[in-house]
């Protein structure tokens, strides 16, 4: 890639695979890390995973599918002005929830109870172990071996106890080091843009009204923008050019604004970055807009009575599968039986997680389900 700037993530300063591997022809290690991202099981099963709705509730809602696709667009962006590496910030973006249960938080959050006494489940740290381990498409090593700093960008979050057994990638945690900012691009990107279709199919499903969201000074003031522009466009046109203004908006007081730190800490390589403070970031009164709709959207969207019956539901549903496989491990697909051998739990998590939405409510009423005559 040219023009990258010197603290920008290169082939040169990567810190290369886990397993030598042959450098590619005709693109770059980056991309390569993408296209085997494209081409995983996990990804494909993405498209049937939720984000707020339910798989089958609706055609129209985002799946954590669109979603990648969104953040990976939006990050791009981001990278390409700030001189950072496009295809590692595309290839972190599709990767970023290959680990994420079925049922959306729910069902993270349900699945991180069933395995609270058995070493809790993180959801980054299972995308990593989707990438590390789970995907079997290479004769030479499990997993996908991904590039050192794709698979620091996928694991966002992390515990000090997890960091510790998982060796270079987790040494940041320990030692309070940031990752490139290419992954701190990425993570960004990941937040503006499910804030921001959260409102689209808040507002489309009708769980959020137009009244409503209108109390929220990022949307009123681009709202009315629009309107003003466009005063006899059609709701959904109205809605629509919205959403793009308030997503330019972030995009591009972040692109200013982590610039302005960049600049202010003479950043010059990507070890001044590790070591720095984290350096993308929104301005403080763009970072208060959207906090603002990040609390709207608790209240009103995410905790609604119709989102809180579904969470219930999958939450019992995980809970349930979680028992029956711990009871017996010999109702788990045969590809998941060495792992039960060895450790039970991870074996059960692994096969919860990596369910989509339809699949996991398909197979509790395969379990659970009394056949009538």
């Amino acid at each position: 890639m040219h023009n990258l700037a010197p603290y920008a993530v290169t082939e040169v300063t990567s810190r290369g695979r886990q397993h030598h591997e042959v450098r590619p022809t005709g693109r770059s290690e980056f991309q390569r890390d993408r296209d085997r991202i494209i081409h995983s099981t996990a990804f494909r099963r993405l498209e049937y995973k939720t984000q707020v709705f339910v798989n089958h509730e609706g055609d129209l809602f985002r799946t954590r599918l669109t979603h990648s696709l969104e953040v990976a667009q939006i990050g791009r962006s981001i990278a390409r002005n700030l001189h950072l590496n496009e295809d590692l910030v595309e290839a972190i973006s599709l990767a970023h929830d290959l680990g994420h249960t079925p049922f959306g938080h729910a069902g993270q959050d349900a699945l991180n109870t069933c395995m609270k006494t058995h070493g809790g489940f993180e959801h980054n740290l299972q995308s990593l172990r989707v990438v590390d381990q789970l995907e079997d498409h290479y004769g030479a090593f499990d997993g996908l071996n991904l590039c050192f700093e794709t698979r620091e960008g996928i694991l966002k979050h992390c515990s000090l106890k997890n960091a510790r057994t998982l060796g270079e990638v987790g040494e940041r945690f320990l030692n309070n080091q940031r990752p490139s900012l290419e992954a701190q691009i990425a993570n960004l990107a990941d937040e503006i843009a499910y804030n921001n279709h959260d409102v689209d199919d808040g507002l489309r499903s009708g769980l959020v009204t137009l009244e409503q969201i209108s109390t929220v000074r990022l949307f009123a003031q681009h709202l009315a923008v629009a309107r003003q522009t466009y005063p006899a466009i059609s709701e959904r046109r109205l809605i629509h050019e919205t959403i793009r203004r308030m997503i330019h908006t972030l995009v591009t007081d972040l692109i200013h604004e982590t610039e302005k730190n960049i600049a202010a800490h003479a950043i010059q390589s990507l070890h001044e970055v590790r070591t720095a403070p984290p350096l993308a970031a929104f301005s403080a009164a763009v970072h208060e807009l959207n906090q603002e709709l990040k609390a709207f959207l608790r209240t009103h969207l995410y905790r609604h009575f119709r989102v809180m019956r579904m969470s219930a539901k999958a939450r019992r549903i995980i809970g349930d599968l979680f028992q029956v496989f711990m009871e017996d491990s010999r109702l788990l697909p045969p590809h998941f039986q060495p792992q039960a051998e060895i450790d039970c739990p991870r074996a059960v998590a692994d096969y919860i997680a990596g369910m989509t939405d339809r699949y996991a409510i398909k197979e509790h009423r395969r379990l659970f389900a009394v056949e009538e005559e």
